[in-house]
């Protein structure tokens, strides 16, 4: 296999225990190069120790894995060359200047003088910062910053684009603009590997892969797991006591049910069938039904409904 279409990633039966707890449970997947992966799952659910494996910052206990070609436990230093990599927490140096701060990083990475000096006018360019290269990082807004952080994971120009959280505590316009940012990229042949909890910004990956207590619940494009995963019909509810609603369904033993803000979503096998029985079950209970239709699955209803 020519090594441009060998796949980016390719995660192999790939434990990691420390100790007793098993953080990482003999989970498989590829990442085709030029795609958008996301990795969802709750707060530590493995994401974090698989990205950190797949860098090479720390060593499988068990299984597989190699990145851009490089298996992580044996040539970790041709990863680090070839990645890129922005963690949820902000890591640029608050004292310097947007330029100091791509200037100190384009050196880390061994970028010539002239190199640096070229990348970083095409860099900022690109996040659209280049009328701020003098301003002082403090002093930029969140999602200034969220962009900043980004430009200097792409300084060397990396094959593939590790982000760990990258628009958490951001703004919606922000993280729009920040997703542009991605799939510009993407179409370039960057790869991008991105974890994050918000919905919306999964349905923009060309794949996923859903992960809870270090076991991979499922892989694929969204509308492939929204149709393969869904265990049954999500009816959803409009009414005017919702959380009415909620308990008296869950105590009815409907197998899935979960608040939508004022819209009452339950999930399960022949739901279809049972939408006058349920209607009839809320006006009794006092929750005030309006309406109740089938309706497509979101991936948080196949979220919610696969962790559970």
């Amino acid at each position: 296999m020519e090594p441009s279409t060998q796949p980016a990633v390719v995660v192999s039966h790939l434990t990691k225990r420390f100790g007793d707890f098993t953080a990482v449970n003999d989970i498989s997947f590829i990442v085709q190069r030029g795609e958008i992966f996301g990795f969802l799952g709750p707060n530590g659910s493995g994401k974090t120790t698989t990205i950190r494996i797949l860098l090479g910052l720390m060593h499988p206990t068990s299984g597989e894995a190699s990145v851009m070609g490089f298996d992580v436990v044996h040539h970790p230093h041709n990863i680090a060359r070839t990645v890129g990599y922005m963690s949820q927490k902000f890591s640029l140096y608050p004292d310097l200047s947007v330029d100091e701060n791509l200037r100190f990083y384009g050196r880390t990475y061994g970028l010539s003088a002239r190199t640096l000096s070229q990348r970083i006018d095409e860099v900022l360019a690109l996040i659209e910062l280049s009328d701020h290269r003098e301003r002082l990082t403090a002093n930029l807004p969140g999602g200034w910053k969220q962009r900043l952080a980004l430009g200097a994971a792409l300084l060397h120009r990396p094959a593939i684009l590790f982000l760990d959280e990258p628009t958490a505590g951001v703004d919606p316009v922000s993280r729009r603009t920040f997703w542009k940012l991605l799939y510009d990229l993407a179409q370039n042949q960057t790869t991008i590997f991105v974890t994050t909890h918000y919905m919306d910004e999964a349905e923009q990956c060309h794949r996923l892969a859903f992960i809870h207590n270090g076991n991979l619940l499922a892989d694929g494009s969204p509308a492939a797991i929204k149709q393969t995963r869904m265990p049954g019909q999500v009816i959803e509810i409009v009414c005017g006591e919702p959380q009415i609603a909620l308990q008296v369904l869950r105590a009815a033993g409907l197998p899935e049910v979960a608040l939508y803000g004022k819209r009452v979503h339950a999930a399960g096998p022949g739901l279809e069938l049972q939408i006058e029985s349920i209607n009839t079950l809320l006006s009794e209970a006092g929750a005030c039904p309006v309406s109740l239709q089938v309706i497509p699955p979101s991936l948080e209803d196949v979220f919610i409904a696969n962790v559970r």
